[in-house]
């Protein structure tokens, strides 16, 4: 990963990136507190909680998942990132995961990642 922000033309996506490197060169999950990565598209929000010593996957949410994608729709893209936020929250407590390390993957803290993290908060995750 150390020269693959080179490969992108666009500067914002290269700076994302760059500082995405920095914050995964401190950022580590284990299984007892797992990282909670923020993925963020143009229309959708993707957050995975990862267990990087077994490189697994604890558990995923998003706004296109089919159980919650009936609720989430009508609402704004800020709000539909907060019920994500609270359903990642909800699946891993189920699993006995109560504090996580959060990793904004590059983006700044701010409108739908923040959110995420309040949600992921409300549901009861440790930050």
């Amino acid at each position: 990963m150390a020269s693959v922000y080179k490969k992108v033309r666009s500067n914002r996506v290269r700076t994302r990136l760059r500082r995405k490197q920095s914050i995964r060169k401190k950022v580590r999950g284990t299984a007892e507190r797992p990282r909670l990565s923020v993925f963020r598209s143009l229309k959708h929000i993707y957050v995975q909680a990862i267990d990087d010593t077994n490189a697994a996957v604890v558990a995923a949410a998003s706004d296109l998942d089919p159980a919650v994608r009936g609720e989430l729709q009508g609402l704004k893209k800020r709000e539909r990132a907060a019920k994500v936020g609270e359903i990642i929250g909800k699946r891993l407590l189920d699993k006995n995961v109560s504090k996580v390390v959060f990793d904004r993957n590059g983006y700044i803290y701010h409108g739908r990642v923040k959110e995420v993290a309040e949600g992921a908060r409300k549901a009861g995750l440790e930050f």
